[in-house]
């Protein structure tokens, strides 16, 4: 099997696994001795000179672990270099990750615990774990090696990153967001940005034990999906709004036929009756584009029970909220903002953005009668996701949408390990909502609104 892995013959896309500027420069030092940089960038010759990628697809990981082990062990035989076991073992892992995966951010990738990944250039990788950013010790050999991970992750989705278009949003196959930024944009050279998705699906279960929420508010939120209320989750970067939008689609009946709309195709809806539908950015002769609008118009013509969008920003909102007003209920939403209010502000500039010439009230009146409920998450000091209040939405009073507070987290200060201390409370208002979902037959006990 060594003479069909290693063949003179490479194809000539061997240059985009392996690029050849990755072997030519030396690394700079780092936490591991620039010998074992130094072996592994030879050993990256000796495969870029001999390797056969058509033999590579036929091998499974064991086996392309062995022939590796191969030939790094013949490679060390030549040069007579003495390596101890454990650092032959990271040889070949980091061998294999490159010739397979995403090289250095393999082993970070393979560490659930780590909510996101960023690389400033190619010289400094960090990543979060429980809020808190920290350095570690993977790094890229060049600007080089780290575009070449770029170009591999976008063109999977196929999307692409050049000097004409050097800003890109796409995924992981886990669903992982990624946004990449190169020069000219980025002055320092090319940043990569990774929100992960934990190969484990979080249920509301897990949200409460996390102290995110309490089990009634749990409860209530989970009866307001059944009954079809429109939601939209409001918070800031990294809050936990797609999260949240994942457990609360779990309550949709298996029974409904759901439409997901996103940028990036990021949620992991568990139901068996899903149709799936993600933008597409324009081609090399900038036609051809596909925006969420595009998908939400598109989507009411596939008689969906449920649609959802993985997060308004933009022109979709008008087609959205005509969705909700018309007969689509039960749609849920995310939406980047620090409240309850301004998420509905932000909502009126989106209007503003389809040029489409409405009073202010009656925009306020769409958005009004078309939204439910309103849930505000944030991510606290202590780098914890919290369900900071519930929001009903009303209706008009005057000029102004009207909004009463059902639920809210009162913080009450840090105890000694810095970690915030607060508790949920309910305001003692009943929504309106409940006199119309008890007719449905879903009802709520009095004391889940009550503030004793």
């Amino acid at each position: 099997m060594l003479k069909s892995l290693f063949s003179k013959n490479q194809p000539p896309a061997l240059e985009r696994v392996f690029p050849v500027e990755v072997v030519e420069t030396a690394p700079e030092p780092s936490a591991k001795d620039d010998q074992f940089y130094e072996l592994k960038n030879q050993i990256h010759a000796k495969l870029i000179e001999e390797a056969n990628l058509e033999a590579l697809d036929t091998l499974t990981d064991e086996e392309l672990r062995e022939e590796i082990q191969l030939i790094v062990e013949d490679f060390l035989r030549d040069k007579s270099t003495l390596l101890n076991d454990q650092e032959r073992q990271s040889l070949i892992t980091e061998v294999k990750d490159e010739l397979t995966g995403l090289g250095p951010l393999e082993p970070l990738l393979r560490d659930d615990s780590f909510s996101d990944i960023l690389c400033n250039t190619y010289k400094d990788v960090y990543v979060e774990s429980g809020g808190v950013l920290k350095k570690t010790n993977a790094r890229f050999v060049n600007d080089a090696h780290l575009m070449n991970i770029i170009d591999r992750i976008v063109s999977k989705v196929g999307r692409r990153i050049d000097e004409s278009t050097p800003m890109v949003d796409a995924r992981l196959p886990d669903g992982s967001r990624v946004n990449a930024i190169i020069p000219p944009l980025a002055v320092d050279g090319p940043i990569l940005s990774i929100r992960r998705f934990g190969g484990k699906v979080l249920e509301m279960e897990n949200l409460v034990q996390l102290g995110a929420l309490t089990p009634d508010i749990a409860t209530f939120l989970a009866k307001c999906v059944k009954a079809r209320l429109n939601i939209m989750v409001s918070g800031g970067t990294g809050a936990g709004k797609t999260t949240l939008l994942n457990v609360l689609s779990r309550y949709i009946p298996e029974n409904e036929r759901i439409v997901t709309i996103e940028d990036s195709a990021e949620l992991q809806l568990q139901q068996e009756h899903v149709v799936r539908l993600e933008t597409r950015p324009a081609n090399i002769e900038g036609t051809g584009s596909v925006t969420q609008r595009d998908l939400v118009r598109n989507s009411l013509r596939m008689r969906p029970d449920r649609i959802i969008i993985g997060e308004v920003r933009g022109t979709e909102a008008f087609d959205m909220l005509q969705a909700m007003n018309t007969g689509h209920e039960g749609s849920l939403t995310t939406i980047h903002s620090n409240s309850p209010r301004d998420s509905l502000t932000r909502l009126e500039s989106m209007l503003l953005m389809t040029g489409v010439n409405l009073p202010e009230k009656a925009m306020r009146f769409m958005v009004s009668s078309a939204l439910d409920l309103i849930i505000q998450v944030s991510r606290v000091t202590d780098g914890s996701r919290k369900l900071l209040s519930v929001i009903e939405v009303v209706g008009m009073e005057g000029e102004v949408i009207s909004l009463q507070e059902i639920f809210r987290y009162e913080r009450q200060g840090l105890d000694a390990d810095g970690k915030v201390l607060g508790r949920f409370v309910p305001t003692g208002i009943r929504p309106r909502f409940a006199e119309r979902l008890e007719l449905a037959g879903i009802s709520f006990a009095e004391e889940l609104f009550s503030p004793d």
